[in-house]
């Protein structure tokens, strides 16, 4: 057995179900701390969800540059397990295959980094990168405790971040075939509509919110349906707008309801704003008489990390490890790298096909995972290597 496909079962074994970390953070500081990386753990949260953080270190060459690794240690709940095939903390080799939570997203790739960064270290004793890792067990959960936690320490007392990757399942059928250079922005709104409630025979004494509501929700789906909130760019797809839930009424068939609540998001690209959208709605409502109020929530706002010294790194790694030549995509829900982003000029994410996660019987392909490994070294070695040019 590999030292990765080992230490990737080490940590699978521990139930790490949000915000747990079960001792997942131990078991790599552990093997940070043998390669001189210092360790600062940042706990965050309120007594009954206490987040665990871990800030790990190892400073290279003076005035060089410093790569971050960056994940999770913990899992989402495992669903029924009558439902798995084998126990979801047991480790388990099927078909070529290892199962368990968290083989996929994202112990896996916590695994490949530790053990790449042993390897690299094995080889170059005295490198001129500084090496790093950014761990939370706040990542599957709310992720107000997280990663942004530890990236607002670091910001507020100026250490630097040049280049991050996030292990983040990003493959789509080969290890390697895509990785994230940027994510979406994401945006929840709470639309409550005010009406006056009534009886259903009697509508003159009432007003109904939703019918006020109406022409105007057909003038926003219109709007999406159209692609009308932007038209995105040559990295992001135009911004999309969809209704998640609607409710009305007090379940009695004859009584006019007096509100209705809408809640909705918007994922959107870097050619639309939180502001922007907002006033959009607003005016849509506004224009058709809607008697309203609003709530925004802002999740995260959309990132870029165009093709430069860290893209050509992983390209390149990832080339020579598998000979894929890699897509470059911002498709998909949010992560962590949000977060980074803010103080990381130069973020991906990659990590193993993602087809799994979050499922019963979560699982990677066990030839994938030293592979991943592979890339994740390689990239710190051409990284490494510019710094010498």
């Amino acid at each position: 057995m590999s030292r990765t496909l080992q230490l990737a079962e080490h940590l699978i074994s521990r139930p790490s179900v949000t915000p747990d970390d079960a001792g997942c953070q131990q078991i790599l500081g552990k093997r940070l701390a043998a390669l001189g990386f210092l360790l600062e753990t940042i706990e965050s949260g309120p007594a009954d969800f206490r987040v665990t953080n871990l800030w790990a270190v190892r400073h290279g060459a003076p005035g060089g540059k410093t790569l971050a690794f960056a994940g999770h240690t913990d899992v989402v709940p495992t669903g029924p397990l009558d439902q798995w095939t084998s126990p979801p903390f047991s480790p388990t080799h099927r078909d070529g295959k290892l199962y368990g939570r968290g083989a996929c997203d994202m112990k896996t790739s916590l695994a490949a980094f530790v053990v790449a960064i042993e390897e690299f270290l094995a080889a170059h004793s005295e490198p001129r990168l500084s090496l790093a890792l950014l761990l939370t067990s706040d990542e599957e959960g709310p992720g107000v405790d997280g990663t942004v936690v530890v990236c607002n320490t670091l910001a507020a007392r100026g250490d630097v971040i040049d280049y991050c990757i996030v292990g983040e399942p990003t493959s789509v059928e080969r290890c390697g075939d895509m990785i994230k250079n940027g994510r979406r922005g994401t945006m929840s709104g709470r639309l409550t509509v005010h009406g006056v409630q009534g009886h259903i025979a009697y509508p003159h004494l009432a007003k109904n919110p939703v019918h006020a509501l109406a022409p105007a929700l057909a003038e926003l789906v219109a709007i999406n349906a159209a692609g009308g909130w932007d038209a995105g760019n040559a990295f992001f797809q135009p911004t999309s707008w969809q209704i998640s839930n609607i409710h009305a009424g007090t379940g009695a068939s004859n009584v006019i309801p007096g509100a209705a609540v809408i809640d909705f998001n918007f994922r959107f690209s870097t050619e639309s704003t939180p502001d922007s959208l907002q006033q959009r709605v607003k005016t849509v409502l506004d224009a058709h008489g809607v008697d309203h109020a609003l709530t925004w929530t802002v999740g995260g706002l959309p990132f870029l990390t165009q093709p430069a010294e860290l893209v050509d790194a992983v390209q390149q790694a990832i080339e020579a490890e598998t000979g894929l030549t890699t897509e470059l995509s911002t498709s998909g829900g949010t992560s962590d790298a949000r977060f980074i982003a803010k103080i990381c000029a130069q973020v991906i994410e990659l990590g193993p096909v993602n087809a799994s996660i979050h499922k019963i019987d979560e699982h990677i392909a066990v030839d994938a995972v030293d592979t991943l490994k592979n890339i994740y070294r390689r990239a710190i070695e051409a990284l490494d290597a510019r710094l010498a040019a």
